[in-house]
């Protein structure tokens, strides 16, 4: 599918989409747990989707009622032998170990880039864990035969924080005495510190020791014979600063924007993105509701200051901030770039080499991103290396490019933000999306 889209301006209020970091954190725990959790604001991206097969496949019951995902569960008694995670990083990092607690052998796949991610991390940790596994040379499909059992461990943080994550998780409900995982250079810390607060939600206990040393409790319930149903835990899935990163800078170049639903005191990573503003000279309203963005000068053409932002911990915001880079006067600086190499495409080349297409030199350095800004961008045809993020990352540039831009590879933003092209739509933004 190919997304055309002129030069616009933008106004207008808009409802963030649902986490899919929350939502699929939601569904993994909504699994574990005894009875029925209800979730509110259930997300409906490809990345959700595939969450939502995998309890399925996993042994939970599914009902959507009234725009709540109800989820019925005994824990992990797998009905099928094989689950699918779709192209979700999270999915099958988090999903792997909460799928080995089951004595029954399960073969684990997935789908495009997902298939070419390492995974090596499973064919080191899980036999210590007694779990057995094949893996394609450290990669999908992996099989594997539980049941794992929870034991101090030391693993290696560097490459993804969501190893981290499906292990806790997995402990957590397993544990019949307390453990502890040990972690070295860990990253994406802010993802952690969401995953603990949401395992909290559902009465999990996990003592954090300065991100270096994680102990787990055994869960309160585990060997109960419970006498009565477990009422019905309820919860709201966050809304997505992922994906209203992507609105916020579209309104600093575009136009003026409000978006609802967000909660300022997320343990999101992405809420970052409001420190870049900020070091930009972005105008921003913040209340408890919502955030309005008043572009400055003409649309923000030129307007804005180059910045230097950390992306260490929070490596999907370079995508938009390419995007509000490409609009300063001067060079830019995002630090991070060893982080995007394991994504849906090699994020940093794949953004230096569309953005080239835009008339925007991108300079990657060591671990540095050096845009160039000279407050303007042209209209080119790009195309989206079937990587969500980059999709969007264009399409925001191109709202006050020199002419028009083509996308190619537009359906990408299904995986994580369904809507997005309507909701730009919405606030003015003209965009077609001819049947090709």
């Amino acid at each position: 599918m190919r997304a055309i889209i002129q030069p616009s301006l933008i106004r207008g209020a808009i409802v963030a989409p649902a986490s899919k970091s929350a939502m699929q954190r939601a569904c993994a725990l909504a699994l574990l747990r005894d009875g029925t959790t209800i979730l509110g604001n259930p997300g409906k991206s490809n990345d959700d989707l595939a969450a939502i097969e995998m309890i399925q496949s996993l042994g939970a019951k599914i009902e959507m009622k009234m725009g709540e995902l109800q989820v019925r569960s005994i824990g992990v008694n797998p009905v099928d032998t094989s689950i699918n995670c779709g192209e979700s990083g999270l999915g099958i990092r988090m999903f792997a170990p909460i799928a080995a607690l089951s004595s029954k052998e399960i073969t684990i796949d997935g789908e495009g880039s997902l298939l070419n991610r390492p995974l090596e991390f499973f064919d080191e940790i899980f036999p210590q864990l007694g779990v057995a596994i094949e893996s394609n040379h450290g990669k999908l499909p992996l099989k594997i035969k539980g049941p794992l059992r929870p034991k101090d461990i030391s693993i290696d943080g560097s490459l993804s924080s969501q190893f981290l994550t499906g292990l806790l998780i997995a402990f957590a409900a397993a544990a019949t005495e307390q453990v502890t995982i040990n972690v070295n250079n860990l990253k994406s810390k802010p993802y952690i510190d969401l995953t603990l607060k949401m395992m909290g939600d559902f009465g999990y206990k996990v003592e954090n020791d300065d991100y270096e040393r994680f102990l787990i409790r055994p869960n309160p319930l585990f060997g109960l014979d419970l006498v009565r149903v477990p009422t019905p835990l309820k919860m709201e899935v966050e809304s997505d600063w992922s994906g209203a990163a992507f609105l916020l800078v579209a309104g600093a170049i575009a136009g003026s924007v409000t978006v609802t639903g967000l909660d300022v005191a997320s343990m999101q990573a992405d809420r970052a993105v409001l420190q870049a503003l900020t070091m930009a000279g972005v105008s921003l309203s913040i209340t408890e509701s919502e955030i309005a963005v008043t572009p400055l000068g003409d649309g923000g053409r030129g307007s804005y200051k180059p910045f230097h932002f950390n992306a260490t911990d929070c490596p999907d915001l370079f995508p938009p901030l390419v995007a509000l880079a490409a609009y300063c006067n001067g060079d830019s600086v995002i630090e991070g770039v060893s982080r995007l190499l394991h994504k849906e495409s090699n994020r940093a080349l794949t953004l230096q080499e569309e953005f080239k297409k835009m008339g925007v030199e991108i300079v990657l350095q060591d671990d540095l991103m050096i845009i160039k800004g000279t407050g303007s961008v042209v209209g080119a045809n790009v195309h989206s290396r079937h990587d969500h993020r980059i999709a969007m990352s264009c399409a925001v540039a191109a709202l006050k490019a020199s002419g028009e831009t083509i996308i190619e590879g537009a359906e990408a933003v299904k995986k994580s933000y369904p809507a997005f092209y309507e909701d730009l739509k919405m606030l003015g933004a003209s965009v077609s999306l001819p049947i090709n």
